[in-house]
């Protein structure tokens, strides 16, 4: 049985951006991940150890989030993907990362960039 895990809105205080004052600062970045997983084995088990743990997922996600700085938001996604991808039982993932406050001389609701990858 196919299915899909969704962690939407998952916050952290990152230094990622292409400007020393971002880096220095630092600015709040948001996250959300689709994985796509087969979920029969942890719906017949009932046992977490058979499904991806969403809490150690947000935990290693937030690690990249306040870890090593990086200039563009597409590379932050790689790494936030490349995360979801580390457990095998993931078929796929989507992952986008806002920047709420990104450095825009006007007014503006969100910027984000999505990246999607799946097993081939």
């Amino acid at each position: 049985m196919n299915g899909r895990i969704t962690l939407a809105g998952l916050r952290a205080k990152g230094h990622h951006g292409v400007y020393d004052f971002e880096r220095t600062a630092g600015q709040d970045f948001v996250v959300d991940v689709r994985l796509d997983l087969n979920v029969s084995k942890a719906a017949a088990s009932d046992d977490v150890s058979d499904t991806v743990h969403y809490g150690e997922l947000a935990e290693r996600l937030v690690a990249v989030l306040t870890g090593e700085p990086v200039n563009l938001l597409e590379t932050l996604a790689v790494r936030l993907l490349d995360v979801c991808l580390a457990d095998d039982r993931v078929m796929a993932a989507e992952v986008t990362v806002h920047k709420p406050q990104a450095p825009i001389a006007h007014e503006f609701a969100d910027v984000s960039v999505t990246l999607a990858r799946s097993r081939s």
